[in-house]
């Protein structure tokens, strides 16, 4: 990546949903969701989330999930589209999420 970004700036948030809580709570390998900056790798990414929550992580897979458009009260709109990364740890770690 060209620009300097720091590891708050890379990893913006984590991604609770349904699906990621059930990810984090299986036995074996353990996966956390987060919401990422656009031009950020894998690289950068495993070294954010190790510097942020003191964890290596194993794998990590990102997905750009795409924008939609949606209708609200007859006016056409759209959603932006974000990344997300899906990173997995080893079994003894976790990550707490006040």
């Amino acid at each position: 990546m060209s620009l300097s970004l720091t590891y708050n700036q890379i990893v913006l948030s984590p991604h609770i949903t349904e699906k990621s809580v059930r990810a984090s709570a299986r036995d074996g390998e353990r996966a956390y969701t987060f919401k990422v900056h656009p031009s950020a790798n894998k690289k950068e990414i495993g070294k954010a989330v190790q510097m942020a929550y003191k964890v290596s992580p194993v794998r990590i897979n990102v997905v750009k999930v795409p924008g939609k458009t949606v209708n609200r009260s007859g006016r056409k709109g759209k959603k932006s589209g974000y990344k997300k990364a899906l990173v997995y740890l080893k079994k003894g770690d976790t990550i707490q999420f006040v």
